[in-house]
């Protein structure tokens, strides 16, 4: 095995400069930082993380919460994509991730417990129900934080601009022309609220009223759901001419739903969905929707992070918000 003593002999300087060269130490010279680790490189140096962590304090790895309600975990494109640009990024900054459970050999922990136990550097919960106590205990632990959608105080937040999507939605939907929209809202939690409460809003301004029947509570990544509250709402009397189901995945519920009722896509009724699913982009007649920038939504996340456990006491929280961008599809008609 390589070590540093060999590569400072190599090098001709001590093993302390070797040391913080490779470390980044600021009272290294370039010159000799780049030397040190080209001669690294050429003799096949690997870090010992055990000696790293004993000297430094710290084990260069961050823990990972990702907990969802619809169970589907990394299946869904949105969640894959964001962990993959929030791996890619950790690792790029030198960070190995590691997922947080609340099982170690036969003990079960909270998750505060688990983190402290793996001494990770900071926390990211990517997702999670933000109301568990013990969500909230692992966000109020001590640990450098950054939450993805919600926020705590003394916590980083990495934000989709949920709002903003949806109100871009609801103009756009108008500028079509229509005037009868229904809505069927997500879980129960603060993106819902977010974007049930912009809907709302921008239907006022635009001088729309959105009638009680037309307004109804769903699940996210539930295309069961999705079809039957379709078939509620295709059934009144007056019916909407346009359907925002709460994501993409749960809008291919509502399309087969009204085909089993004879009705075509957008001749009969407009919809539009959220997330901007690669796959559903595949299906015709293509989604109007909102794509989400998840790739970056997942880098902020690893980039913020690392800062909170650079920054240590003197860490200042920041609010990143993440824009969308609208996809205009074809399942909106034009009236």
């Amino acid at each position: 095995m390589v070590t540093i003593k060999a590569i400072a002999e190599r090098c001709g300087c001590s093993p302390a400069t070797v040391s913080k060269a490779l470390n980044g130490a600021p009272d290294v010279s370039r010159a000799m930082t780049r030397r040190v680790r080209a001669v690294a490189g050429e003799m096949g140096y690997v870090p010992n993380a055990a000696a790293r962590t004993l000297k430094t304090a710290r084990t260069y790895s961050f823990g990972l919460l990702f907990r969802e309600n619809a169970k589907i975990g990394l299946a869904h494109e949105f969640f894959s994509l964001m962990l993959d640009g929030f791996k890619r990024r950790a690792e790029e900054l030198g960070y190995d991730i590691s997922f947080i459970n609340r099982r170690l050999g036969g003990q079960e922990l909270t998750y505060a417990e688990y983190v402290q136990y793996r001494r990770f550097d900071g926390v990211a919960i990517i997702t999670a129900n933000y109301e568990d106590p013990l969500v909230r205990a692992l966000a109020v632990c001590g640990v450098p934080t950054v939450t993805v959608d919600d926020q705590f105080d003394g916590c980083g937040c990495v934000l989709s601009d949920n709002a903003g999507g949806v109100r871009e939605l609801v103009r756009y939907v108008y500028e079509m022309g229509h005037r009868r929209l229904a809505v069927l809202r997500g879980d129960n939690n603060r993106v819902s609220r977010v974007r049930w409460g912009a809907f709302r809003h921008t239907c006022q301004e635009l001088g729309m009223t959105v009638p009680d029947e037309y307004d109804l509570q769903g699940r996210f990544h539930d295309p069961e759901g999705a079809g039957e509250a379709t078939r509620r709402l295709m059934a009144l009397a007056t019916p909407p001419t346009c359907i925002f189901y709460p994501d993409d995945i749960s809008y291919l519920g509502g399309l087969r739903a009204a085909e089993d009722m004879g009705l075509c896509v957008p001749e009969d009724l407009s919809a539009v969905g959220y997330d901007g699913i690669g796959l559903v982009q595949q299906i015709r007649p293509r989604l109007t929707t909102m794509w989400q920038n998840a790739d970056k939504m997942g880098v902020e996340t690893a980039e913020e992070l690392a800062r909170a456990v650079k920054e240590g006491g003197g860490y200042t929280p920041r609010q990143i918000l993440i824009p969308g961008e609208l996809i205009k599809g074809e399942t909106v008609k034009k009236l």
